[in-house]
């Protein structure tokens, strides 16, 4: 592949998956890194080559020093199986799927032992990354090896982005609340659409804003935060346990804000 005029690294980058996410990486580290991709999907070639990237074989993505994993989490134990046996002795392997536990525990399984393993998160996604990447957050999870630093430091320093040292657990536990809560939200009032959009207030113009920067995820997107994430469940049930007494207090008439504040704080910490 040939070496792009702005790219300062001969070091080559494989992307496995190369969707509207796998595209958004690409787009953000093409000045720092020669890249190759695969992907299944057909009609991929023009948007491939106005990135400056180059469609490859699963083998010779694989086959590089450092391997993005950017398909569907669903997806993610049959690509695992499918690289193992080209990862290079030393090469670092990276997934930035929604969820971690499930992930870090397939590629730490899957993969060899000669391969450094960092689970990531972007928190962000294409439509919040419209104006940029610098100054949003994405969580990374040290599984094996000792590349999760420099990878920090790259993603700190170069892309500028801010970044969150955590575990796969740590991380499901605060995602099911911050991704799980919002994903349902907007799934329900996009359900209720067409809503109004001329007499609103700010607060819910910022709600709508919210809800768009999700519609257009895929599927499998909404599929891994809400089953995926052992953890979501759970904050789910709650979510739909509130809102039912709520209901019933609107039902009965009753003041609702008669509960004890510090039952209210118990409540909205959990």
């Amino acid at each position: 592949m040939s070496k792009s005029s702005n790219t300062t690294s001969s070091l080559t980058v494989g992307i496995i998956g190369f969707g509207a996410f796998g595209q958004l990486i690409a787009r953000h580290i093409r000045p720092h890194f020669q890249l190759c991709a695969h992907d299944p999907a057909p009609s991929r070639e023009h948007i491939a080559e106005g990135l400056g990237v180059a469609l490859t074989s699963l083998e010779t993505a694989a086959r590089c020093p450092v391997v993005v994993l950017a398909a569907p989490v669903g997806r993610l134990k049959e690509i695992v199986e499918a690289i193992a046996p080209h990862i290079r002795p030393g090469a670092l392997v990276l997934d930035v799927g929604s969820v971690k536990l499930g992930p870090a525990d397939i590629m730490k399984r899957g993969l060899p032992a000669h391969a450094e393993i960092v689970a990531t998160h972007p928190l962000f996604g294409p439509q919040s990354a419209r104006d940029g990447i610098a100054g949003l957050k994405i969580a990374v999870c040290p599984i094996r090896g000792r590349s999760a630093l420099r990878l920090a430091a790259f993603l700190r320093h170069r892309l500028r982005l801010n970044v969150i040292m955590t575990t796969p657990e740590d991380h499901d536990r605060e995602a099911a609340t911050v991704q799980g809560l919002t994903h349902l939200i907007a799934k329900v009032l996009v359900r209720m659409e067409p809503l109004p959009r001329r007499m609103t207030t700010k607060s819910f113009d910022l709600l709508m804003e919210a809800v768009n920067m999700v519609r257009h995820d895929a599927p499998e997107v909404f599929a891994a935060i809400e089953s995926a994430n052992p953890y979501s469940p759970g904050v789910r049930r709650r979510f739909f346990e509130l809102a039912a007494a709520l209901n019933d207090e609107l039902a009965d008439g009753k003041k609702i804000h008669s509960r004890p504040l510090q039952e209210a704080e118990a409540q909205a910490n959990y």
